[in-house]
């Protein structure tokens, strides 16, 4: 048996005799219909929207989260259905198809494959997703892409009346490509939404010599107050600890509030980080505005 790249369209395999029918049924399982991959293989995002698009037979363009991880952003779930615009309404379970209208300038290539440009796709994640999950969605696209909201709002020019385009220009108004996580883009949200001035994010905090000693994940540098986000590393690696007593130190030093939150508090206890960060605010002289 030869060594087949995946995912790969049976039938091909077969009249190529790269593998016979046994060595198909045993060492291999179908990801979508005349589409498979090694029996054990582990499918990325990716993987699935290569196996979507031979399904297609080469018609489709990949859209939606499978454009996004094709784009190289972050926090897709591998088991997500791809998605896809293309003409066959029954699509297989595991894909989900659009019939869009799509301008030319709205598609690329990458790796080879059809797929929309960052700003449809992030017009087609903002409209269809629900409101936070299209925040963090487009806040991971532009983090890995120069695109930027203006590009978005081209797009929304050229598609007027489209179905969604309210809760598009909604999520619009809170994107930012700095969040480097989605419970960070959860956190601005949060804020926000509970009246509190916007965020700066990936706030760089430097010496009396002008030297970066630290970088907040967000907070308002007007009145040195910042807010990290503290993943499962912060409390489990002996080094990052260690490093994090040093910083905070040093932001204490340079007359820097820096509230922590976890993902356990965020869940279950929202009303007291926002306590702390309003005290801090106030602190320092910020109007309240929540």
């Amino acid at each position: 048996m030869q060594t087949i790249a995946w995912p790969f369209i049976a039938a091909e395999a077969l009249a190529d005799g790269a593998l016979t029918f046994r060595e198909l049924r045993r060492f291999h399982a179908a990801v979508y219909p005349g589409v498979w991959a090694p029996r054990d293989a582990s499918l990325s995002a990716i993987d699935r929207a290569r196996a979507a698009w031979l399904w297609s037979g080469g018609r489709g363009v990949l859209a939606g989260l499978s454009a996004s991880a094709m784009l190289g952003a972050k926090w897709i779930d591998p088991d997500a259905p791809a998605e896809l615009m293309h003409a066959n309404r029954r699509p297989p379970t595991g894909v989900i198809v659009y019939a869009d209208r799509l301008a030319p300038a709205e598609t690329q290539q990458v790796l080879g494959l059809p797929i929309t440009t960052p700003a449809r796709t992030a017009f087609d994640i903002g409209r269809r997703l629900e409101f936070t999950s299209a925040v963090q969605r487009i806040d991971a696209l532009m983090a890995v892409t120069d695109l930027k909201v203006d590009a978005i709002h081209a797009v929304i020019a050229d598609h007027r009346g489209c179905r969604g385009l309210v809760q598009l220009r909604k999520v619009l108004d809170l994107v930012d490509g700095g969040s480097e996580s989605p419970y960070e883009s959860l956190t601005r949200i949060l804020l926000v939404r509970n009246g509190f001035p916007r965020p700066h994010t990936q706030v760089r905090v430097c010496d009396e010599y002008g030297f970066v000693v630290a970088r907040l994940d967000m907070g308002w540098p007007r009145w040195r107050v910042g807010v990290d986000f503290d993943g499962a590393h912060h409390w489990t690696d002996p080094k990052q600890r260690s490093r994090d007593v040093e910083r905070y130190a040093m932001l204490s030093e340079l007359g820097w509030i820096d509230v922590r939150l976890t993902s356990e508090m965020l869940h279950n206890n929202p009303a007291a980080f926002l306590a702390r960060v309003g005290s801090a605010l106030l602190a320092r002289g910020c109007p309240r505005t929540w």
